[in-house]
């Protein structure tokens, strides 16, 4: 072959080669091409592309009170609710609550008239529990509108006392914030929905200012502020738990060896606001540490509330009280959970959460806790209480749960002694 023809050969050779190089290359540009988006949701689109809400809880619980008739409920709560799809950057909601009475009304509803028997604070209602909307504009940005849940740090001050069959529910509008290692949280409140049905329900004129910032895991900063003026009904019992307060806590964690370490802080200040009748000042301190160890958990917990007699007492009327001062509510009344003379409350639990699971027993959870309660401005004995629990999942949706809490007052002016029990079964779709 001569040149020209060689020249010729390896030239159709390489143009073969680059044709075929490119053909190669754009099929599969052709084929990696990611898909274009789809087109944005319109907003029957978005409703009818959301997701239901189903839960349906019952339990059985019973009161043994010194002082009062026995008392026992069976009571079924079902939540059905709807949730959409995004759309235009918003979110809808409604969720609709029922509690029943199954058999006969043994108990003290906490809905007057009272009835002759010990408290258990679940009536029976059918209402609207949750009605919100949602907007995010960034991802920096949330506001919620409506009626909606509330949760602040650990629901020391604010929270929606998710044990009741009632949850407490806020008509709100709320505004958050994530700005990195800062988080704000901002939220009128105008409404509290309460846990005794709807006859009981407090307006309010509320605002929650909440903002922590995270130097790191073993530190965590908050600061907030929390003016609560209750105005109807206009008793003097409810215009009294008006308050200011505002406070800093402190929280982190850190592994030392094998052993995780666990520590928070809470300080606060509070005085009279608003509708309220009397003039005071009070404080509240709350510090705890933990370590773990694998499933176990040991904590050491003191919680302080200052008081200076008749209704001049560090107050918390819209937290989730059940979750403090021990489980059987000895010292709840009229939506604080402080005597006139304060509280202090030293407490110490074992929490072990097994790791091994079986086909209908899993995500295991046991508690124990013992309280030693004194008078703060007295030093008075208030009595001491044991609480115990036991829980676990049965399926991914389906749990289980007993609970048992008992107080041992001194007589005098501390709480009657009393023995609580629950076992509750709950489906969450």
């Amino acid at each position: 072959m001569n040149t020209i023809s060689r020249r010729s050969a390896a030239s159709n050779a390489w143009g073969s080669a680059l044709a075929g190089l490119a053909l190669f290359t754009g099929s599969a540009a052709a084929q990696t091409a990611p898909d274009p988006a789809p087109p944005p949701l319109d907003m029957p689109t978005a409703i009818q592309n959301g997701a239901p809400i189903f839960e349906i809880r019952s339990r059985y619980e019973t009161v043994s009170q010194s002082g009062v008739n026995d008392a026992e409920a069976l009571s079924v709560r079902t939540r059905l609710g709807w949730q959409t799809a995004k759309w235009e950057n918003l979110v809808g909601l409604i969720e609709f609550e029922d509690v029943r009475q199954l058999g006969g009304a043994h108990y003290n509803d906490g809905v007057p008239p009272a009835e002759p028997y010990a408290a258990i604070t679940d009536p029976d209602v059918t209402e609207l529990n949750r009605l919100q909307l949602t907007w995010t504009p960034t991802e920096k940005i949330t506001a919620t509108i409506g009626r909606q849940r509330i949760n602040l740090d650990d629901q020391r001050f604010v929270g929606a006392v998710a044990w009741r069959q009632d949850e407490q529910t806020f008509d709100a509008v709320k505004f958050d914030f994530d700005l990195g290692r800062l988080d704000v949280t901002y939220a009128y409140l105008g409404r509290v929905n309460r846990i005794f049905a709807e006859d009981l329900d407090w307006e309010t004129d509320t605002h929650l200012l909440n903002a922590s910032y995270t130097v790191a895991d073993p530190l965590k900063i908050t600061t907030f502020a929390y003016a609560m003026d209750f105005t109807k009904p206009a008793a003097a019992a409810t215009a009294n738990l008006s308050n200011f307060t505002y406070g800093a806590r402190v929280t982190g964690n850190t592994w030392a060896g094998r052993f995780k370490l666990n520590y928070a802080a809470t300080y606060a200040t509070q005085s009279d606001y608003g509708s309220s009748l009397v003039t005071y000042d009070a404080d509240y301190l709350a510090a705890e540490t933990s370590i773990t160890l694998g499933p176990t958990t040991a904590r050491l917990a003191y919680e302080s509330l200052e008081g200076e007699g008749a209704n001049r007492r560090f107050i918390t009327p819209l937290a989730t009280l059940h979750a403090f001062q021990g489980w059987s509510d000895a010292f709840i009344a009229n939506g604080a959970k402080t005597p006139n003379d304060g509280i202090d409350d030293l407490n110490a639990s074992i929490v072990i959460n097994p790791r091994w699971r079986k086909d209908h027993l899993f995500n295991i959870n046991l508690v124990a806790r013992y309280h030693d309660f004194e008078a703060q401005r007295t030093g008075a004995d208030l009595g001491d209480e044991i609480n115990l629990s036991a829980s676990a999942q049965i399926t991914r949706r389906l749990g289980w749960i007993v609970k048992w809490a008992d107080y041992d007052g001194p007589g005098g002016a501390a709480p009657a002694d009393r023995t609580k029990t629950w076992v509750g079964l709950e489906f969450r779709l």
